[in-house]
């Protein structure tokens, strides 16, 4: 048995499962400071089911922690960033493009030193071993414990990187090492931004992992600890320690595996309608298709694995103002719904309210909201469907209709057809789909590289790349022998002779026993 676990912005969500069949689920208010809320749905899922602790084998969450403290800036370790690339890009150092305020909380070391390749894997310059000294003696004057390691086109040829590594590792073995080539692809400040916010979190990570073990542990749940990532696979507590910026975007690619499993289907468009926002995504054999371009977090540009999700600020908790235009959102009045909304006594008229005026939801007291004007609940209805069409209708990618699924807990704000003609399907257990896809997820492992084709083959260079993501995926937590590739892309790089791309995508069960802690 499996007890899953989502944490949004209003609602946490848990449910306990099978492989297959849904046993209990509960929703509760999330919390401010996350983890509490986390142990009170547990607590409420395990006294509904009346399931013995013992019988459960894994716990996975999806959480919102890491987002939130960038977002914020707040909880961020001091980092030292070491760039490999002298002579070159010197004219941009690191963390040259960083909102201010963030620049300030992270209050980075920068270390500018040679080493490098070109795109080919040639070297620009060879590693200094003395530079690398002199920056861990920094570190330690300064009691800096985590470190963001970057070098020119390191995804081609990571061996300066690892060598760095190691060399500060010697000096100072308590270092928290982040490496750009295992966080994103090709583009230097993008992937640099990328490891530093990974790097800067490894101290939250530390104290997140153990604070939900302790959670489990108050519960009396003994039991494998999983954490959601941003492909729609887990990882387990170990590699959360590691890579915390996996788990960015998580909360939508749970929903949309959740959808998959409730509707049945593994190529739709899924619609994720909360009490703050409405994601809308596209499945592609289940999982969630990845963005081709650049993420903007907290400010920062990015340019590592994420969804390809649009939102807009559409949920359950959004306020409506009828002056000086009609409009739903974005502001949301969140995990006080149930005290703010007005069929729960409050003042803020929110689209729960005009749900529940126009008999599409039933929450609260429905005697509350009889006095709002017919006409304009009906104008909000129309306001809401138009903006999720559009969404979908921006997420499709062929002329070909997409099958429209919708889940989350504000998806009664949707009609059962939306204008053009979409059929919306929504499935039993739909408003804890996010819990769901937590607790059905697999262990994936990804590669995205450019290779150099050079004396080996097409085949030769598909091969290592399957073995390097079928290697990622157990280091994660997957059974070896359940380990298989379930997407291959490659591309020529047009501006590398021999050059190519290649993406990789393998996924495998969980390797756990029901007894024992990650």
């Amino acid at each position: 048995m499996r007890v899953g676990i989502d944490v949004g912005g209003t609602h946490t969500d848990a449910v306990l499962m099978t492989e297959a069949e849904i046993l209990a689920e509960v929703k509760t208010a999330t919390t401010s400071d996350v983890t509490s809320g986390v142990v009170t749905a547990l607590q409420q899922l395990l006294t509904s089911s009346g399931i013995d602790h013992s019988q459960i084998t894994a716990v996975m969450i999806g959480t919102t922690h890491f987002t939130n403290a960038l977002v914020t800036g707040r909880r961020l370790a001091r980092t030292a960033v070491v760039r490999l690339a002298l002579p070159a890009t010197s004219g941009l150092p690191p963390m040259v493009n960083w909102p201010g305020r963030l620049y300030q909380v992270i209050d980075p070391s920068i270390h500018m030193c040679h080493g490098g390749n070109e795109l080919d894997g040639r070297p620009i310059a060879p590693l200094r071993r003395d530079e690398l000294l002199r920056v861990a003696e920094e570190l330690h004057t300064h009691d800096i414990g985590t470190v963001a390691i970057s070098s020119v086109f390191s995804p081609v040829n990571a061996r300066l990187e690892e060598e760095a590594a190691d060399i500060l590792l010697a000096e100072l073995p308590y270092l928290h090492i982040s490496m750009s080539h295992q966080i994103g692809r090709i583009g230097l400040l993008e992937r640099e931004n990328a490891t530093v916010i990974n790097a800067c979190l490894r101290d939250l990570a530390d104290e997140i992992v153990d604070g939900f073990i302790e959670a489990l542990h108050t519960v009396g749940v003994i039991a494998p600890l999983y954490l959601s990532q941003n492909d729609g696979t887990l990882m387990d507590a170990e590699y959360t320690r590691r890579y915390p910026v996996r788990t960015f975007a998580s909360g939508p690619t749970n929903s949309m595996r959740g959808a998959a499993f409730l509707a049945g289907n593994l190529d739709c468009a899924v619609v994720d309608i909360g009490g703050t926002t409405t994601d809308v995504g596209v499945l592609n054999r289940g999982y969630p298709r990845q963005a081709t371009g650049e993420a903007d977090i907290g400010g920062v540009r990015t340019n590592f694995r994420m969804p390809d999700v649009l939102s807009i600020g559409l949920g359950g908790g959004s306020r409506v103002t009828t002056a000086p235009v009609l409009a739903v959102g974005p502001d949301s009045v969140g995990y006080e719904l149930t005290n703010q909304a007005l069929v729960f006594g409050g003042d803020q008229l929110t689209a729960s309210d005009i749900a529940v005026a126009a008999g599409m939801a039933d929450m609260g007291d429905s005697a509350l909201v009889r006095h709002l004007n017919l006409s304009m609940v009906r104008r909000v209805v129309d306001l809401m469907a138009d903006q999720v069409a559009e969404l979908v209708e921006r997420m499709r990618v062929s002329a070909q209709p997409l099958p429209v699924v919708v889940v989350g807990g504000g998806s009664v704000l949707v009609p059962e057809t939306l204008p053009g003609g979409l059929a919306v399907h929504r499935p039993e257990h739909y408003a804890v789909a996010n819990a769901i896809g937590a607790a059905v997820g697999q262990v994936g492992g990804s590669v995205d590289r450019v290779f150099t084709i050079g004396a080996r083959t097409r085949e030769q260079l598909l091969d290592e790349a399957r073995e390097e993501a079928m290697r990622i995926a157990v280091s994660a937590g997957a059974t070896p022998a359940s380990v298989k590739i379930v997407d291959v892309n490659e591309a020529p790089v047009a501006y590398l002779p021999g050059g190519v791309r290649i993406q990789v995508h393998a996924v495998g069960d969980l390797e756990h026993t029901s007894t024992g802690q990650a």
